[in-house]
């Protein structure tokens, strides 16, 4: 008998406040490796009617204009217009920033360590082309897509920054066979009705996405479009947006497991991020090598030590190789220190802020290292 179930996972556009905040965050970490590769940067932001607080703690040769910088970002996701409560010209932005603790600098730049303990993940499936879960994968494509029809094209004038995606996929024995709910919140201006929105959501949004996935024919899933009927007041004005909130939609959208550990603001000396990275190449390549058609690594780390502490790879069952060897595989094939990540993942690059909206993993067409399938080959010699 076939063993069905429903998968959920949803994503936020990049106008959303908690990206907004994750965006300014990732902003000012690329003004700063720009001019000071190796500057050391934990850089948080707020978000709220007519502010921007951006605090945390920096170390850097480098002279950033902090109100320029979030100003800019704020302006290129379209907070344009003072009657949405939030606008780059007239917004405050205030800083409060401290260097490094000179008690974490002894172990990440006099050790050449971790700059903090904890646990990372990283996570590949066959789901789809680039080897993310398939919810996750539509939703941020819906999401991207919603952008894109709101600051490229006519069809759909009346909307503005802020909006949601969440998508429902129905899975058999294992297999994503099918979209069951798409569910699409997108702020608008108040003269739209809900049936024009309605309609072009469906129209331009989501059926594109749908077409591409392969999955649906016709109209097979519910669509709801803006439940509550209305959704004006967005942004900033209406949420309080906050760095690192959103990381299950930065990563896979609540498959597999979570360290807990948020991305954006945060240099590669800080594994929180630079692992996690890690984790999901070495995850991906060995599913693209054909070792696995599920694959989750888990790497562990204590504060200025070099080697992590811990790694796991887990395989669910779909391993062609038991989960202890390839664990050995990956220990033998990686360096796993903060330094051999950043060198192998090129991470002293600015190439943060494309990071911050629309997900971390799964994107080829960005340009990030950790997703390459350079170590195939290696892998695949494994095989006997």
């Amino acid at each position: 008998m076939a063993l069905t179930r429903l998968f959920t996972s949803e994503s936020v556009t990049e106008g959303h406040p908690d990206k907004l905040s994750d965006q300014i965050s990732d902003a000012i970490l690329d003004s700063i490796l720009e001019k000071d590769p190796d500057g050391k940067v934990a850089c948080e932001t707020l978000v709220t009617t007519g502010v921007v607080f951006v605090a945390g703690e920096i170390t850097t040769s480098a002279i950033i204009d902090i109100p320029s910088v979030a100003r800019q970002v704020v302006k290129d996701i379209g907070y344009t217009d003072a009657t949405y409560g939030f606008d780059y010209k007239t917004c405050a932005v205030i800083i409060s920033i401290d260097e490094q603790s000179p008690d974490i600098r002894l172990g990440v730049v006099d050790k050449a360590g971790a700059g903090d303990q904890g646990m990372m993940f990283g996570y590949a499936c066959r789901d789809t082309d680039v080897l993310m879960p398939m919810p996750i994968y539509l939703a941020q494509r819906m999401a991207i897509r919603l952008a894109q029809m709101r600051k490229e094209h006519d069809e759909m004038p009346y909307l503005r920054p802020d909006g949601k995606t969440q998508v429902t996929v129905e899975y058999v024995d294992g297999v994503p066979t099918r979209v069951h709910t798409v569910v699409v919140s997108t702020q608008h201006d108040p003269d739209a009705t809900l049936d024009e929105i309605r309609k072009g959501v469906r129209q331009h949004v989501v059926e594109p996405v749908l077409k591409s996935c392969g999955l649906n024919n016709g109209d097979d899933y519910l669509l709801l479009v803006n439940p509550t009927g209305r959704f004006v007041e967005g942004g900033p004005k209406a949420d309080c947006g906050l760095t690192g909130r959103k990381i299950i939609v930065d990563t896979y959208g609540g498959v597999g497991s979570h360290g807990g550990g948020a991305f954006s603001g945060k240099d590669p000396s800080k594994v929180d991020r630079s692992a996690s990275y890690a984790a999901r190449h070495i995850a991906k390549n060995i599913v693209a090598a054909g070792l696995a058609d599920a694959c989750e690594i888990q790497i562990a780390y204590a504060i200025g030590e070099k080697e992590p502490v811990s790694v796991m790879v887990g395989t669910f069952g779909q391993g062609k190789l038991a989960d202890p060897e390839l664990t050995r595989i990956v220990k033998d094939t990686f360096d796993l220190t903060p330094q051999g990540i950043i060198d192998r993942l090129n991470l002293r690059r600015p190439t943060y802020r494309k990071t911050a909206a629309y997900g971390h993993f799964g994107r080829e067409d960005q340009g990030f290292a950790w997703e390459l399938r350079d170590y195939v080959d290696k892998l695949k010699s494994q095989l006997r």
